[in-house]
């Protein structure tokens, strides 16, 4: 006779529902392509909930919750990790043995409404965990995101570090990157909205590889691969600052804004670069009084030739110029004169119409300009002087500020 511990034991139901539990998550998992951990305890909540009609407590849907977090870091969308659920809870209910056997309606209308509560709840907590998660990645996000820009304008971080931080944001800082700047030209600019837009802008023309857009020191700074617009793309003009000026335009963004467009260098040092000369440009544009609503730092070299040594180019003003306050009323009416004939491309009658004087008036002022300065407008080299001192005058915003006493 043989032993009785040498015989087999009844099977363990507890067992057996895991396993049954577990088919069914696999299968829902399998069915909506998502991890079946991610169901975690669910499957019992809801089997339980249909045998015992016992709702889940507060740690259970606290688990729950958790997973909502897991799924979100695991980068499976809220809507997957609801399928995965609602895909989970149906299989259950059409293999649970109080629906199957049971012919007691009641039974299996309380059933039924146990099940429905316990994932009303698991949903409900599913869903707040995947949200909390995505916000607090986004601000995680956000944060490195203005470090590395900071950073990456400011040109003085590790190179190697640089390199690794750029990858995920798509940099490949190896090729050569040209900035722009987007600056409001009233001080109430919607800086944020317009740096959405021009997100999706610069991306449908650019792709999503290559370029980045932020705001710093309340403007928008843009990124994009060296080189022209694409020709499918390309705005008249061809650059960087006509796209993005289009790019205003077309989507009706409100107010008046300044594009100031570097040239594109490259390295990791060249992002950096191109931003200087960017924002020297808007600089250079604010001072000299331009209209345009696009300037080029390749346009504006000769500036920045000036800008560069500031005590040569006080010493030109002061001795090319301060002879003009001589006149009645100060040098401005003869400086303006100066400024609107150069800008006129040294054409009298257009200077004239621009500063709304007859011709005559334009060539006594010019005159009297030799008569203080001895530099006239007819010779070459003199006529250089003049222009440079004249240029000169803007950025340093003179005669409406001194200039720096002499050393």
């Amino acid at each position: 006779m043989a032993r009785s511990q040498d015989r087999p034991g009844p099977p363990d139901p507890d067992s057996a529902l895991d396993d049954w539990l577990e088919t069914v998550g696999a299968s829902a998992a399998a069915a909506v392509e998502a991890p079946a951990d991610l169901l975690g305890g669910y499957l019992p909540l809801l089997a339980d909930a249909a045998i015992n009609s016992r709702r889940p407590d507060s740690f259970e849907l606290d688990a729950v919750r958790e997973l909502g977090r897991r799924a979100a870091a695991r980068d499976v969308s809220a809507r997957r990790a609801v399928d995965l659920y609602l895909s989970a809870a149906w299989r259950l209910w059409r293999q649970l043995p109080v629906v199957v056997r049971s012919s007691d309606p009641e039974k299996v209308r309380r059933a039924a409404e146990a099940v429905l509560r316990v994932l009303d709840d698991a949903i409900g907590v599913l869903v707040d965990g995947h949200q909390a998660e995505r916000r607090a990645m986004i601000r995680q996000e956000e944060a490195l995101r203005v470090e590395f820009v900071d950073d990456l304008l400011r040109g003085d971080a590790d190179v190697s570090r640089m390199v690794e931080r750029a990858e995920p944001f798509g940099i490949d800082l190896g090729k050569s990157h040209q900035v722009a700047l987007v600056a409001p030209r009233e001080d109430d600019g919607p800086v944020d909205r317009v740096a959405i837009a021009l997100e999706r802008a610069v991306v449908e023309r650019f792709g999503d590889r290559e370029v980045l857009v932020a705001t710093k020191d309340g403007r928008v700074v843009v990124v994009v691969p060296g080189g022209s617009v694409p020709a499918l793309a390309r705005p008249r003009g061809g650059d960087v600052g006509a796209a993005i000026q289009e790019d205003l335009h077309r989507r009706q963004l409100p107010g008046r804004w300044r594009i100031a467009a570097g040239r594109a260098f490259p390295g990791a040092y060249g992002v950096a670069r191109s931003y200087e000369e960017a924002l020297e440009a808007l600089t250079f544009a604010d001072r000299l009084g331009l209209d345009a609503d696009v300037v080029h730092a390749r346009d504006l070299l000769v500036h920045r030739v000036l800008g560069r040594d500031q005590a040569a180019m006080v010493d030109l003003v002061r001795d090319v110029l301060t002879p003009l306050d001589q006149v009645r009323g100060g040098a401005e009416v003869l400086l303006e004169t100066l400024r609107e004939y150069f800008n006129a491309g040294e054409v009298a009658t257009e200077a004239a119409r621009r500063l709304h004087v007859s011709v005559r008036t334009v060539t006594y002022r010019l005159a009297r300009v030799a008569q203080l300065t001895g530099y006239r407008v007819s010779r070459p080299d003199q006529r250089f002087s003049l222009h440079a001192a004249v240029l000169g005058a803007q950025l340093l915003e003179w005669p409406a500020k001194p200039l720096p006493a002499e050393p």
